[in-house]
């Protein structure tokens, strides 16, 4: 059985890409628009709303990690993506998700940790 992924940017597009404010996944805007993102479109409702994507992910990200075998990296767990699907992840994301999501996640009991790591425990 295949792992879910992401698509992976072409380094042509490399100046286009954002990461989700959520889960710091990396991709274009039209993979976005096209897909939402794999990890949380239930949540960011990313899927077709382009304005939705402009608040939901950012083009101002550090870094990016290739992300193979989530499962069983150590980056994964340092990162908190172990439990993500295989794609670029950027290191650090600034921004924060909007206040409807953080309300959703809340609402079922999840904490909100920003990812440009302020909030490191």
């Amino acid at each position: 059985m295949s792992q879910p992924q992401a698509s992976i940017p072409t380094q042509p597009r490399a100046k286009q890409l954002r990461a989700c404010l959520l889960c710091s996944i990396v991709q274009t805007p039209a993979d976005f628009r096209k897909h939402g993102c794999p990890n949380c479109e239930e949540i960011m409702q990313m899927k077709g709303y382009p304005d939705r994507i402009s608040v939901c992910t950012t083009t101002y990200f550090e870094g990016m990690i290739a992300m193979i075998d989530p499962e069983h990296s150590w980056v994964a767990r340092w990162q908190r993506t172990a439990k993500y699907v295989r794609g670029m992840y950027a290191v650090r994301v600034r921004g924060r998700v909007p206040d409807d999501v953080e309300a959703e996640l809340e609402s079922r009991g999840i904490k909100y940790r920003p990812r440009d790591q302020t909030d490191m425990d």
